[in-house]
């Protein structure tokens, strides 16, 4: 617990600011823009008695590194100044030789080759400075050890990582993720749109549609293994239920009209989609068990992109019942609608943040676009980043970083992300140009 206080000293000087408690390594709501001060941290090549695992640690550390890097918490120490090489995981390191490196935490592991032909991944976390590894919050050292295939080093990589953010930040993390998103190529006026899958940091990515109709707005289940998404592969716009782990698909329902911007209720076991009725677009949720509908809303403006609370009690929807299109919240059950924003500006693609607090949007201002966050009564709004065009944020499991896609004059649209601080801006590695991201939750 001595290195989480450290940590939470040295990463955030301003912690009633960035939002960080001392005592329980939490952000707060009201975190706000802030100058970061990564904590440096050395990550060794992980150990290996054969070439070939030897390599596998070699693969799994360079993960790491590139994960707690790009989190921008954290600032890994290079790996051609490390004074002492690790031999074992259960000898002390000779801590004087991290020190003068000033590398505050240090990771150390193996990689062992076991008679049936899987391996086994381990790890410790030690504290330089106290000289003694992190602990849990149970008072056990903060430490991993798995049997796998050695094809599955890479997932390996991303639990240790989440291991090691968790210890050193008190939250959870969000490297064992994957991201759903929209793929596009071709020709403006021919714009191929598939989707594709890929693990959070663009490792790999496959398609999972073909190129026979366009697909918009993929959004994970809570299980991870469903995915629902718009295509107008029949024809006419059509919201698809996409099973994972059976590659099946399947239309939600045969309504009269256009079905489009769906997302799944917290518990996975509903959808809550947009139907275009003779032009007038309403929001229903559907029960997946059974397939009855219920119509949340009732209104002859366009009601659309709803989104559910974390808690399933409320939804976040994007409406020009006002005049522009604005923010709303309403229940559940379409109960108790109230517009929430009411600054300059046409808002729309609202996603509620999975710790309940914020809820995030694009802004349209002044020919530019931005994505922006703002508590669930409209309270507290801030701008994260704007350009040209940004546009349809969406969460990391831990409610810590927002990915959306960014597309400028002439240029394709790409994955960015960044920080609840509005730093740490960074893209995000794709194959092709890429829209619409959904982030999954961690995986199971």
């Amino acid at each position: 617990m001595q290195m989480i206080r450290r940590f939470l000293l040295a990463i955030f000087a301003f912690a009633t600011i960035a939002g960080f408690s001392t005592a329980h390594a939490q952000l707060r709501v009201d975190i706000n823009e802030g100058h970061l001060n990564p904590m440096p941290i050395a990550v060794t090549d992980f150990n290996g008695n054969n070439a070939a695992a030897a390599q596998v640690g070699r693969d799994i550390s360079g993960v790491i590194r590139a994960n707690l890097d790009r989190s921008g918490l954290f600032r890994t120490v290079s790996p051609d100044a490390f004074i002492e090489r690790i031999t074992g995981l259960e000898v002390p390191p000779r801590f004087a030789d991290w020190r003068v490196l000033d590398a505050q935490a240090l990771v150390v592991g193996q990689v062992t080759p076991l008679a049936d032909g899987r391996i086994q991944v381990e790890f410790r976390l030690w504290d330089v400075f106290a000289e003694q590894a992190v602990t849990n919050a149970d008072g056990r050292p903060v430490a991993f050890s798995y049997a796998t295939t050695a094809d599955n080093w890479r997932r390996i990589a991303h639990q240790i990582s989440d291991k090691i953010y968790e210890a050193l930040t008190g939250e959870s993390g969000y490297f064992d993720t994957r991201i759903v998103f929209v793929s596009e190529a071709g020709p403006r006026t021919r714009r191929v749109k598939r989707l594709m899958i890929m693990d959070q940091d663009g490792a790999n990515p496959f398609f999972l549609t073909s190129a026979d109709g366009l697909v918009l707005t993929p959004r994970f289940s809570p299980s991870t293994q469903m995915i629902t998404y718009m295509s107008f592969e029949t024809g006419a716009p059509r919201v698809f239920l996409y099973n994972l782990e059976t590659n099946r698909r399947e239309v939600l329902g045969d309504f009269p009209g256009m079905t489009f911007s769906p997302r799944f209720s917290p518990n996975g076991q509903g959808i809550v989609f947009t139907l275009d009725m003779n032009g007038n677009s309403e929001i229903f949720s559907m029960d997946l068990g059974s397939r009855q509908r219920r119509r949340l809303t009732n209104h002859a403006a366009i009601d659309t992109s709803p989104s559910y609370s974390p808690d399933g009690g409320q939804i976040v929807f994007n409406s020009d019942r006002g005049g522009s299109p604005q923010l709303y919240v309403m229940n559940s059950d379409g109960s108790g609608q109230r517009r929430i924003s009411f600054g300059e500006g046409r808002y729309s693609t609202p996603v509620w943040s999975p710790r309940g607090d914020l809820i995030a949007f694009t802004r349209q201002s002044g020919g530019r676009f931005a994505i922006g966050v703002m508590r669930p009564d409209g309270s507290g709004e801030r701008i994260l980043t704007e350009s040209y065009l940004d546009e349809a944020p969406t969460w990391s499991p831990n409610g810590r970083v927002i990915m959306f896609f960014r597309e400028g004059r002439g240029e394709g649209a790409r994955l960015w992300s960044v920080d609840l601080t509005g730093r740490n801006l960074r893209q995000i590695p794709t194959q092709t140009d890429a829209s619409d991201p959904a982030w999954s939750p961690l995986l199971p």
